[in-house]
């Protein structure tokens, strides 16, 4: 194989010009809203699963957090959306940029923060000092919770960009590989190609698990601080 390893995570661009917000906005294809009295099996499985996710996930939350539904719908609908036709040949998978990412998480985590310096304001000052606390090991404590805190949209970004990237680095990996066995020997071959099948096929249950985690710890993040 010429092709360069990481080929297919470098920007996408057309007449020198950058693409990647066509790509970001072509998932709410898969979304269509529809104004018919009955609908059609797709959109009835869609709204579904969407109601289904939403009561699982607003659950914990009081009334303040519940006004965040529709954000974090939003949210993990454009995720596992990116992520799945991320999969699809030929094609481009914006949440393997770190940068993309981080720009998710940081303004909904800034905003979760915001709300419990608002709203809890001793319960969120609370959480850089646990009760009982040693008073030589207080400066340090603070320290280290005020680093916690900092890092927690860049865990959010890192965790969602490894996993996606690993998945589509084996699958070329493999795919790569079951080619160059073809020539050799045919049996290794088909073997590395179910192997193949069967890693895609996880890979569809990552795409989606990723949506679901990256948006439940913004939800927790929210409950926490609401």
């Amino acid at each position: 194989m010429n092709e360069n390893l990481f080929a297919s995570f470098i920007t996408p661009t057309m007449m020198g010009l950058p693409i990647v917000a066509i790509i970001i906005m072509f998932p709410s294809i898969l979304f269509p809203s529809t104004t018919r009295l009955i609908n059609n099996r797709l959109i009835a499985v869609q709204q579904w699963l969407i109601r289904l996710t939403t009561k699982q996930m607003m659950t914990i939350h009081n009334k303040k957090g519940q006004t965040w539904a529709l954000m974090l719908m939003s949210l993990i609908m454009f995720i596992g959306s990116t992520n799945l036709m991320g999969l699809l040949p030929h094609s481009f998978t914006p949440t393997t940029q770190l940068s993309m990412n981080l720009g998710m998480a940081i303004p909904l985590w800034a905003g979760t923060v915001i709300l419990g310096f608002r709203y809890k304001m001793k319960a969120s000052l609370a959480h850089f000092l646990p009760q009982g606390t040693p008073l030589p090991l207080i400066p340090m404590l603070v320290i280290i919770e005020t680093i916690s805190l900092f890092i927690q949209p860049m865990a959010l970004a890192v965790r969602l960009t490894a996993n996606i990237t690993a998945g589509h680095l084996l699958i070329h990996l493999i795919g790569g590989a079951t080619l160059a066995l073809m020539n050799i020997n045919m049996t290794i071959a088909f073997i590395t190609f179910i192997i193949l099948v069967l890693l895609t096929i996880l890979e569809f249950a990552v795409a989606l698990i990723q949506a679901y985690v990256f948006t439940l710890l913004v939800s927790l993040y929210l409950h926490d601080n609401t």
